[in-house]
């Protein structure tokens, strides 16, 4: 008898010839060499990737991380392999690094959480599924959830309220569009990603506030310098609510809702202060349609802004992890295993509930929009000096857990903060040197 290794247990495969059974043990040890790994977690740098490490591992999947630096991931105790790629995010050449890491490590399942790396991702999908599954939506759901246009358009259709807005494509359409909306007003990319000339790398955009035409021609001008296209949306100043989703199969198999306190940027950033709450009554039902209604399987994430009469009107959805999903895995909805079980074809189990009221903070981010607060002081949706100042400092006296913090895996955070405090003392004593030059 011969056997043929797996995670889980051994399976038995008589075998009715020598000569089989000796090409059999070549393959089962070249399996052995190649295979040493379950999942690989792309962009090991943001805070969902490192939440992806430490869930699968914890559920006996070996992990490798890869990131273009060195990154918080790496020192994870469940990090199995820590691959530094020597190439640029979204190029020809980390893409040349990605198949050669997916030949050695016999990866079943890629997770990705930076559009740059998803753009390429999809750029290549098909030459990649022949050896990896890609934990990613299909591409018809997939092209309409980056695409801030077309989501709002089904979402309208199916009767969501969704933010007064125009769409701008050149410089000179920017007048209409400010006595249109009015000021002041939001202006997004269609999509965060955009592709350089040619294929070549790309970037991030993000949404800007603008509360003069000068300024809105200059974020105009800079959002669709590479042929983008932008929506110029009026502002909404409520709550910020979101409802992430494992949807796959016709089904939904788990729900969870956060609100954010605090953003950064101030306006539509990132969650740095957030909480989970029940399932809203008035957007829960609109969100699963939405998804639905897309065939968006996979994670994702829907996006509300109420405005000051508590109406909630839809921003956006995000096909991808969000940076704010620890929140979900320690109030007990395991998103990144839930994503990975449906990538590699497993039997998904149902999370019907999950702990509410639970606070959780990322003291850099939060540090940053408290700076920011200070810098952009009588800006239209930023909080006072004073207010914002005293918020930060009583977050401290609050019971919260911490982005990063596991004190069954201590390392990330302690790398993540001599990482910032690093570069904070380096760009204070780089600012110090210019101006004692001048």
């Amino acid at each position: 008898m011969v056997y043929e290794s797996r995670q889980d247990a051994q399976v038995e495969r008589p075998l009715a010839a020598q000569g089989d059974r000796d090409r059999a043990r070549q393959e089962v040890t070249k399996a052995a060499l190649t295979s040493t790994c379950d999942a690989l977690v792309l962009d090991a740098r943001l805070r969902q990737s490192l939440v992806s490490v430490r869930a699968l591992g914890q559920h006996g999947l070996r992990v490798a991380a890869l990131e273009t630096a060195d990154a918080p991931s790496f020192a994870s105790r469940w990090c199995q392999q820590a691959l530094l790629c020597p190439a640029r995010e979204g190029t020809d050449d980390y893409l040349a690094y990605l198949e050669q890491m997916l030949e050695q490590t016999g990866a079943r399942v890629v997770i990705s959480s930076s559009d740059g790396t998803i753009a390429l991702l999809r750029q290549h999908r098909e030459r990649l599924e022949q050896r990896v599954q890609l934990a990613l939506a299909k591409e018809p759901a997939l092209s309409i959830a980056v695409n801030k246009e077309q989501t709002l358009a089904i979402a309208q259709q199916l009767g969501l309220r969704i933010p007064r807005g125009v769409t701008v494509r050149a410089l000179d359409e920017v007048a209409d569009a400010v006595r249109e909306i009015g000021l002041p007003a939001v202006v997004k990319p269609i999509e965060s990603w955009v592709w350089g000339e040619q294929g070549e790398r790309g970037a991030r955009y993000m949404s800007r506030l603008v509360t003069t035409l000068h300024e809105a021609r200059l974020a105009v001008e800079e959002l669709t310098a590479t042929g983008g296209t932008v929506l110029f949306q009026q502002f909404l100043t409520g709550r910020r609510e979101a409802i992430s989703f494992l949807y796959a199969r016709g089904d939904i198999y788990a729900r969870f809702a956060q609100w954010a306190k605090r953003t950064e940027p101030p306006l539509g950033g990132q969650s740095v202060l957030r909480q989970s709450i029940a399932i809203p009554t008035d957007i829960g039902g609109q969100a699963e349609m939405l998804v639905r209604a897309i065939e968006l399987e996979g994670y994702s994430e829907v996006e509300f802004r109420r405005d000051n009469a508590g109406i909630p009107y839809l921003m956006e959805i995000n096909p991808r992890l969000s940076a704010s999903v620890e929140i979900a895995v320690r109030a007990g909805v395991d998103f990144p295993s839930l994503l990975y079980q449906w990538a590699n074809g497993d039997r998904l189990e149902k999370t019907l509930t999950y702990r509410t009221g639970g606070w959780m903070r990322y003291l850099k981010g939060d540090l940053m929009t408290t700076i920011e607060a200070v810098q952009q002081r009588g800006r239209p949706g930023v909080t006072a000096p004073v207010p914002a100042l005293f918020g930060f400092c009583l977050s401290f006296f609050m019971p919260m857990d911490y982005d990063y913090m596991d004190w069954n895996d201590p390392m990330p955070a302690w790398k993540a903060s001599n990482a910032f405090l690093r570069s904070w003392v380096g760009n204070a004593v780089t600012r110090r040197l210019s101006r004692l030059r001048r």
